[in-house]
């Protein structure tokens, strides 16, 4: 085992982080406040090869691995939650379908603009009535053969990157009697396509710079080449992308806890309460090394889960403990820094209130920690 990372790896990392700390962090809370979505950091971000990395540069993309796209997603996440979770709903979501899945000519028209950052993605599987039962699906999509295209109807919720995305990965029944085989998949164009509308964009706890969604599909026409795959392979599909999927949102959990970490850490070494650091006493002192053993535990997870994935591994069980661990722990150390802080933690002068509202949803989306519970226990054989 070599806990070293690779000298690409480490000169990605050091790059996206210094671009983090003088672009991202200046307006993090901002953005916030502003709910807007900061399309000139994504356009920055491309500038810098950075929105295909996991994705062959044949198609556009860096042609970097799991564990290079994990790590520059922790580093967004150290600074902005939400500009992190765009950013992972674009790459994990909108992008790797379509290499993984697409033809040679859905990858020329709809890959390559994501992977060289001309446009977001974004990825569609959740309904109003689903929650957790992803595949308890009402939207449908059905084949028009005399026109050769098929005819979309349905909702769906939660969508990240919606008012933003150049192309949307559509979940939809196209046989309703065949359970997981009857879902399939299309590459919607929400600018050009007829029916495609965004109803509701949403306020939220926390991670208000990334647009989160719902959409309606009325009697949406979709060009017969725009099925990803084959019919009746959505769901499975599905499964392959959140093994991926996990792996990011592990990692931009851990880039949350690092965030707090840090800030928890610098302010006890500076704020100063009977004659000394508040670091010196014990209470505070083994709250931040319990911060930093969670984030490092987090850490060495995500990178395992995304080592294994890289090596052409099966990772449902990897990803999914990753993704629980590492969501958990960014809780639990936002909360913590909060503490620390005191009063000052409580206000958006200080970034743990942020970090703390955003780690929250980590829990939640991509499988909650209950799903994730469930996962481990079907791969444990239990």
């Amino acid at each position: 085992m070599d806990f070293d990372l690779p000298a690409e790896h480490r000169m990605i990392r050091d790059t996206v982080r210094e671009f983090c700390e003088e672009e991202i962090a200046p307006i993090a809370q901002e953005v916030e406040d502003e709910h807007r979505f900061p399309a000139e950091v994504f356009d920055e971000l491309a500038a810098l090869d950075m929105m295909g990395v996991p994705v062959s540069e044949e198609y556009g993309g860096l042609g970097g691995d799991q564990l290079m796209y994990a790590l520059v997603t922790e580093e967004l996440g150290r600074v902005s939650g939400g500009i992190g979770l765009s950013y992972a709903a674009h790459v994990s979501l909108g992008s790797k379908p379509i290499e993984l899945f697409g033809t040679d000519e859905q990858k020329a028209e709809w890959l390559r603009p994501l992977a060289e950052g001309e446009g977001m993605g974004a990825w569609a599987l959740t309904e109003p009535g689903s929650g957790s039962d992803a595949s308890d699906m009402d939207t449908t999509a059905e084949y028009d053969a005399d026109a050769g295209e098929y005819v979309l109807n349905g909702t769906k919720q939660f969508i990240t990157n919606a008012t933003v995305a150049n192309s949307v990965l559509v979940k939809a029944v196209t046989e309703p009697e065949a359970g997981y085989d009857g879902i399939s998949t299309f590459i919607v164009d929400p600018e050009n396509d007829d029916g495609f509308e965004v109803t509701t964009v949403w306020d939220k706890m926390g991670l208000n710079c990334s647009p989160t969604c719902e959409i309606r599909l009325d009697d949406v026409r979709i060009p017969e080449d725009r099925l990803l795959g084959a019919e009746g392979e959505g769901w499975t599909q599905t499964m392959k992308t959140l093994d991926g999927g996990r792996i990011s949102i592990a990692a931009l959990s851990t880039g949350l806890a690092q965030g707090a970490y840090e800030a928890a850490k610098e302010y006890a070494g500076e704020r100063e309460q009977f004659g000394q650091p508040i670091s010196k006493f014990d209470a505070i002192r083994d709250k931040i090394v319990d911060m930093h053993r969670k984030t490092e535990r987090s850490r060495l997870l995500t990178h395992k889960a995304a080592v294994k994935y890289d090596e052409g591994n099966r990772v449902t069980e990897e990803s999914a403990l990753a993704k629980l661990d590492a969501s958990e722990s960014a809780r639990e150390v936002a909360e913590d820094a909060v503490q620390v802080l005191g009063g000052y933690g409580y206000t958006e002068d200080f970034s743990p209130q942020r970090f703390y509202r955003d780690a929250k949803l980590m829990e939640i989306g991509e499988g909650t920690s209950e799903i994730q519970h469930v996962v481990l226990g079907r791969q444990l054989g239990l």
